[in-house]
């Protein structure tokens, strides 16, 4: 992967495919962005969302799956073109700067939501999941024990602020374990790790959804979907803006934009697609790997979308009837009850198999992701150079040092939650400026030749004004959260 522009002349074209079998053959990067997707923002903070708000929200759910499709092509487009990877693509954007450009120090901020922050939430989580089935001391079951008791009797005010260990124990060693595979893995390793993990728990996760209205009385049936495709609000205080992190970090959230071209470009639609010039041939391969990329997209947009609504309706079928939400130690506890009907007395188990492909396949492709993006990010501050051998190793060194940072972070924080949360607010925010990146590339940068027609150019129209209008109003949200307190 090259974060020189434009692609030197050595580099191998290759005539892109145009059957079915050949394109599919083709496909990876849009698997990999599904398996990080598939994660935090579809078990956590979609399942949340759910459980707050009931079906009143999926409406928004489904269009933030959708809307976002139309500004990833865009940053892949340019990524194939011109063989320049998002963080310095971003730096061309015209605007203020202060030795870069300012969408790459906003860029910045989100990084350290999602990058730490986020997947530090989601380590916690995996950790959770082992000291609950697997404990050590036993003091995390403890707690969940005590706050199962608390909250039956309605005195959770009464928990004590104590710190558990064996959680902490559990993701210690998923950090190292992390660590050492990202460190010796290339782009296959990362592909087919993801691929079965997301298979994996796609079909746990359908299967139970269906399954449902078989073996419980869950709030399941057409009715409750057609409540939920119309377009309301929640009655619930607060889940509006839950609703509105979920749908900065569901679907292709801000750092999935930023992180899809770099696995375009390693995946080669940049390198066969050759260095721009003026000839035919060139605007031939071009449009040729765009269509892979189209395809690419689409498939992981079904997949992806497919599965978030699952875990929604899971959330407001089982949870919201309940008055149940994942929160902090709580979290995996209330998350397996959404499989215990179905699949008791095994509830547990599948759920652990299903959480852990969740959740780590997410961990481990956004950690990869995140590392590419901050190598050519430090190139671009200027901090390193810009040659493909100290790229790579400050890939190699960010992959094995990540996992460490979102331990760390965990360990402070110890709410897996409300640290998904956070960066689903931080990403919410950076999408509309990404938005705005993606028209500048469109109509500054595009080659005509290579050029979407009109009813793409109004669909991507639309796509901006969504995250617009989803980023505003999250800002408006939090802006008077801070003046009520006052």
């Amino acid at each position: 992967m090259s974060n020189s522009a434009p692609l030197p002349p050595s580099a191998l074209t290759e005539t892109p495919p145009t059957t079915v079998t050949g394109i599919l053959s083709r496909l990876g990067p849009g698997l990999i962005i599904a398996a990080s997707i598939v994660g935090s923002g579809e078990l956590i903070a979609t399942t949340k969302t759910g459980a707050d708000a009931g079906y009143s929200l999926m409406w928004l759910i489904l269009i933030g799956c959708v809307i976002k499709v139309f500004v990833q092509v865009e940053f892949g487009r340019y990524a194939v073109a011109e063989g320049v990877p998002t963080i310095e693509a971003l730096d061309h954007v015209p605007g203020p700067r202060l030795r870069v450009s300012w969408l790459v120090w906003a860029w910045f901020f989100m990084f350290l939501t999602s990058a730490i922050a986020q997947l530090g939430g989601i380590l916690g989580g995996v950790g959770q999941l082992f000291a609950m089935k697997w404990p050590i001391t036993g003091d995390f079951v403890q707690r969940l024990d005590l706050i199962e008791q608390l909250r039956a009797t309605g005195r959770m005010s009464e928990l004590p602020q104590t710190a558990t260990v064996d959680d902490v124990y559990y993701s210690v060693g998923i950090a190292i374990v992390t660590s050492i595979m990202l460190l010796i893995g290339r782009y296959g390793v990362v592909q087919n790790v993801s691929t079965v993990l997301v298979a994996g728990f796609t079909i746990v996760t359908v299967f139970n959804v269906f399954a449902l209205p078989y073996f419980s009385d869950a709030q399941v049936g057409w009715d409750y979907l057609k409540h939920g495709l119309s377009f309301h609000l929640p009655a619930k205080e607060g889940a509006l803006s839950v609703a509105l992190a979920t749908f900065g970090i569901i679907g292709v959230g801000a750092s999935e934009v930023i992180a899809y071209p770099y696995w375009c470009i390693e995946r080669g639609y940049a390198r066969f697609t050759g260095p721009r010039d003026s000839s035919e041939a060139w605007a031939q391969r071009a449009r040729g790997w765009m269509r892979v990329m189209r395809v690419d997209t689409w498939c992981s947009m079904v997949i992806y979308t497919f599965a978030t609504m699952a875990f929604y309706v899971l959330g407001a079928a089982v949870l919201h009837p309940k008055g149940l939400s994942p929160s902090r130690e709580g979290l995996i506890p209330t998350l397996e009850k959404m499989y215990a009907d179905v699949f008791h007395p095994w509830g547990g188990w599948v759920f652990l198999f299903g959480a852990f492909a969740v959740l780590y396949s997410t961990l481990f492709v956004a950690t990869a992701g995140n590392a590419r993006v901050a190598a050519d990010a430090l190139g671009v501050y200027g901090i390193i150079k810009k040659d493909d051998k100290t790229r790579i190793w400050w890939i190699q060194f960010l992959c094995g040092t990540l996992p460490f940072m979102q331990l760390a972070v965990y360990m402070w924080s110890k709410d897996p939650v409300a640290l998904v949360i956070l960066s689903g607010l931080a990403q919410a925010f950076l999408l509309p400026l990404l938005g705005y990146a993606a028209l500048f590339f469109r109509y500054r940068k595009c080659d005509p030749r290579i050029a979407p027609g009109k009813v793409w150019d109004f669909f991507l129209w639309l796509s901006v004004a969504g995250l617009a209008l989803a980023g505003g109003w999250g800002a408006y949200a939090e802006i008077m959260k801070v003046v009520g307190k006052f």
